[in-house]
């Protein structure tokens, strides 16, 4: 007798972009029955929200701690950057000086030189050396005031950043202050919906997994999987056919709302 060869059944790649229609065909597939899938999926949902719920507590509280913090870095990188300027500045003033000390020398040399001339046009090649010499100097005079008003004007600069940063500081720890009184006040029920929540996750499938998620975080409100409220789909309020409405009320049949792609299901479902 020829053996007969087994054939694995290949798994589809999860694609992000699925949603509850493109799982239609294989939503009955796995462990759970539809019914019992549809349950879990609704429980889901119910934990998902009250978790959302206990979030919006924190309302703006993350993204202004977040937003302070990013500003008192850039506040801190100014004066960084200020210091680096002002040593620039500072080695400026003190090349600045040492070239001064230089033509101080060659000026002192050629005043001295000036008084052994014996003809007028080493005299007058002499001044003419002074003179381009003053003008070196007066220059280096020039960089030095110029770098010596900078510093001052970065300095200001630094004291007002400085000011600055105190202030956020301070909004910084009231801030989070406020979040961490919130954080601690309902961790003790975030940390035992997040496990309720973990326990719901790890019966379904990954692709039902995924399909859910996708669809809450593409809706302004979160709800991927809603009841029916007077004939009506519980997340866009569009009305449900007849037929439809049977289905849902069996409670084993997969049913989605063909105006925002919801999950329909029995509100009395309960994964209990």
């Amino acid at each position: 007798m020829s053996e007969k060869v087994k054939i694995n059944k290949v798994e589809t790649p999860i694609d992000q972009r699925e949603t509850f229609v493109s799982l239609s065909k294989n939503f009955s597939d796995g462990t759970l029955s539809v019914a019992e899938k549809l349950r879990v999926l609704y429980a889901l949902q119910q934990t998902d929200t009250e978790i959302d719920r206990i979030v919006s507590l924190r309302g703006a509280l993350p993204q202004e701690v977040e937003a302070i913090e990013q500003e008192l870095a850039s506040l801190k990188s100014k004066i960084a950057a200020n210091k680096e300027l002002i040593s620039g500045f500072e080695a400026t003033i003190e090349k600045n000086k040492n070239d001064i000390g230089d033509l101080d020398n060659d000026i002192a040399r050629y005043h001295e030189q000036l008084g052994k001339v014996t003809n007028s046009r080493e005299f007058d090649s002499i001044n003419k050396e002074l003179e381009n010499l003053g003008l070196l100097r007066e220059i280096a005079q020039k960089h030095i005031n110029e770098a010596r008003m900078s510093i001052s004007e970065k300095k200001d600069a630094i004291e007002a950043i400085n000011d600055r940063i105190t202030i956020r500081e301070e909004d910084l720890a009231a801030k989070k202050s406020e979040l961490d009184n919130i954080v601690e006040s309902t961790a003790k029920d975030e940390a035992a919906l997040e496990a309720k929540r973990k326990s719901y996750t790890e019966k379904l499938d990954e692709r039902t997994l995924s399909a859910y998620n996708r669809i809450r975080a593409s809706v302004h409100n979160h709800l991927a999987v809603v009841p029916v409220y007077e004939n009506s789909c519980g997340g866009c309020f569009n009305a449900i056919t007849p037929q439809k409405l049977v289905d849902i009320a069996s409670g084993d049949k997969l049913v989605i709302c063909e105006h925002c792609g919801r999950i329909l299901v029995n509100p009395l479902a309960d994964a209990e």
